[in-house]
């Protein structure tokens, strides 16, 4: 099994900036619009879900607002820009803020 470096989370909020989903980063799961998204950035190979998916998946209604934040190994924040996967994967959720560490 693959060692974590880091966390990575993705919390989304609703307009009114109600927590609707959390999201983390997986090593084991796949998804077919991760797959999707993925060979459109021209990334095939990346199939294990990011944090930003699962959260707007895991979302029941509009997601408005999605936070992510990450944290290295030893607890010091990080750099959590979302890849140019999850990019595709906001557009096409229609996320109107994203706000990342």
């Amino acid at each position: 099994m693959r060692k974590k470096r880091f966390d990575l989370t993705a919390f989304a909020y609703d307009k009114r900036g109600r927590l609707l989903a959390v999201g983390r980063n997986s090593y084991i799961q796949t998804h077919p619009l991760q797959a999707k998204f993925a060979k459109k950035a021209g990334r095939p190979q990346a199939i294990y879900l990011h944090a930003e998916l699962v959260a707007l998946l895991k979302s029941r209604q509009q997601v408005h607002k999605l936070v992510v934040v990450r944290y290295n190994k030893d607890g010091s924040p990080g750099n959590a820009k979302p890849c140019e996967i999850c990019q595709l994967a906001i557009e096409a959720f229609n996320v109107k803020h994203v706000e990342h560490t």
